[in-house]
């Protein structure tokens, strides 16, 4: 069987039969969500429960970007959305390199998800590794945080993996998230769902299959009945999942209006609500309205549930997905 999946996906990535995915890869440190204008949108994040936020303007990184040397200013605020820690950082003008080139391709958005290694040498395992996958570093630089030095290796996956792969390494350890678990999942949008998969099961990743998925007649766009059949993809790494969706592009929906809009990548969060109605409103009343309902199975029976898609594309690039299951 191993032979088989090897061979299946020699098409993708040569030597792909490599060591087993290191243990770190089982939980998210934090995300680098790039933003043109980190002040514009910080509020609007702070309402909705972003907290232990800190800013570090002014910051300078050293290292590589794109194999050559790198010297990239950038303004950084880093929180917690629950279980989920985000680095919001905003590259200074300047010469290009790989924060300004994702804006200039995407707009506003989440950059990469990072995972934290224990050592420098994991670090330089991983590169290795990696490297023996035909995949390359994309940037390496390293930050002065509260007289810390941290340093970030970011790979060069989104071309075919849709975001980038990042790693961490926080002398002393990183700050954690809290427990407190509040994003359930991550989900990017794709055009081509199974080339996405072959990709990173040949990085050693759990694969994923997909699904038809057909909501029920009672979904929403904007207010408008909407009927979109979907095929859709969950890839599970510890406790945050991935949803991968790979959307028509027709009737209008949420996910093409991202693909229009930003491209290919992390289109939505997932975040688990126990009322609905309840979050809904008051994400309402901050100025965020539904963009997309839906619902799946006998609603209030067991293994059924709800959705509303929040607009906050607007403060970021990504939407929030507000999830009641039964």
């Amino acid at each position: 069987m191993k032979l088989l999946r090897c061979l299946a996906v020699l098409f993708f990535l040569p030597a792909t039969c490599h060591a087993q995915l290191p243990e770190y890869y089982q939980s998210i440190n934090r995300v680098t969500w790039l933003s043109q204008n980190i002040d514009a949108i910080l509020p609007a994040w702070i309402a909705l429960g972003m907290t232990d936020v800190h800013p570090y303007p002014n910051l300078k990184a050293v290292g590589t970007d794109h194999g050559k040397p790198a010297t990239i200013s950038a303004s950084q605020v880093t929180g917690r959305f629950g279980n989920l820690t985000i680095t919001f950082l905003q590259p200074t003008p300047g010469p290009s390199n790989s924060y300004s080139d994702f804006l200039n391709k995407h707009k506003d958005g989440i950059f990469s998800v990072v995972h934290e290694v224990p050592s420098r040498e994991a670090m330089d395992k991983e590169i290795q590794r990696m490297a023996g996958l035909g995949v390359s570093v994309l940037q390496q630089i390293t930050f002065e945080l509260d007289h810390t030095p941290v340093t970030y290796t970011y790979f060069d996956t989104e071309p075919r993996g849709k975001y980038v792969l990042g790693l961490v390494y926080w002398p002393g350890g990183a700050p954690k998230p809290l427990q407190q678990k509040t994003v359930s999942h991550i989900a990017p949008v794709v055009r081509d769902a199974t080339a996405v998969a072959a990709f990173w099961q040949a990085l050693g990743f759990p694969g994923f299959a997909l699904e038809h998925a057909s909501p029920r007649d009672d979904s929403r766009y904007r207010g408008r009945p909407l009927s979109l059949p979907f095929e859709v993809g969950f890839q599970q790494l510890g406790p945050v999942s991935y949803e991968w969706i790979q959307p028509p592009s027709t009737p209008p929906n949420i996910y093409d209006d991202f693909l229009k809009r930003h491209g290919e990548g992390i289109q939505h969060l997932g975040l688990p609500v126990d009322d609905l109605a309840k979050a809904t409103a008051a994400y309402e009343k901050l100025g965020f309205s539904v963009w997309q309902a839906g619902a799946w199975g006998d609603v209030g029976k067991p293994d059924s549930g709800q959705y509303h898609y929040m607009d906050t594309d607007k403060i970021g690039g990504v939407s929030l997905e507000l999830i009641h299951a039964y």
